[in-house]
């Protein structure tokens, strides 16, 4: 559809992928408001971006087990939400979809089901009932697979706020079908802000 990884290569140095990673967010995450509550932690600068480099399921478990430990013990105050970016492992989506279901599994290993969620973006994204190449699979593709973990308060407070969290999904799609594969392609066009503000990172976990 479109490649959201800007200047990294197959196999990117932390940098480059935490570079993507934020360009994505900055132009697609809150540029098409794709998720209503993303804005305030990135423009806080309380949104932290983490570099995996394992190749393998088990220490993917073991860096996302750290990351959710992480960021349950953070101050939320300064810390609201972690993206857990793993380029060299679970490249191929349905591989990816049913290590979800060892990510829940571990939530509840850890008794944080309720507390904290784990979200799914992946470079090639697809619903159930969408094809390979339709527009909406755009709204949850990403530059590289990525895990997406959330504090459920923040949830409590779009909801509170009026964000109705349960429309996102119809709207996110309804959006993606008028922008359409050309305009999708020209968010990730040469020039404007490569996204290198708004967002703190970690470096590489081994």
């Amino acid at each position: 559809m479109s490649d959201l990884r800007a200047n990294a290569t197959d196999t990117p140095t932390d940098d480059e992928a935490i570079a993507a990673t934020r360009r994505w967010i900055e132009r697609a995450v809150i540029g098409l408001n794709l998720c209503p509550f993303a804005r305030a932690p990135f423009a806080q600068d309380r949104l932290r971006i983490t570099v995996s480099r394992t190749t393998d399921v088990e220490s993917l478990v073991e860096d996302l087990r750290a990351e959710l430990a992480w960021l349950r013990d953070a101050d939320a105050g300064e810390w609201e939400t972690s993206l857990l970016v793993h380029p060299f492992v679970l490249g191929d989506f349905e591989d990816y979809n049913q290590f979800l279901d060892v990510a829940d599994a571990l939530l509840e290993d850890m008794e944080l089901d309720g507390e904290i969620q784990v979200a799914s973006f992946h470079p090639d994204y697809q619903f159930a009932d969408a094809a390979s190449d339709d527009i909406e699979n755009a709204t949850n593709r990403s530059p590289f697979p990525t895990l997406h973990l959330l504090r459920e308060s923040s949830i409590d407070r779009a909801v509170e706020s009026g964000i109705d969290t349960n429309a996102i999904y119809e709207r996110n799609i309804e959006t993606l079908r008028k922008l359409g594969h050309a305009g999708w392609n020209a968010l990730w066009a040469e020039g404007g802000d490569d996204g290198r503000r708004g967002a703190r990172s970690e470096r590489a976990k081994d």
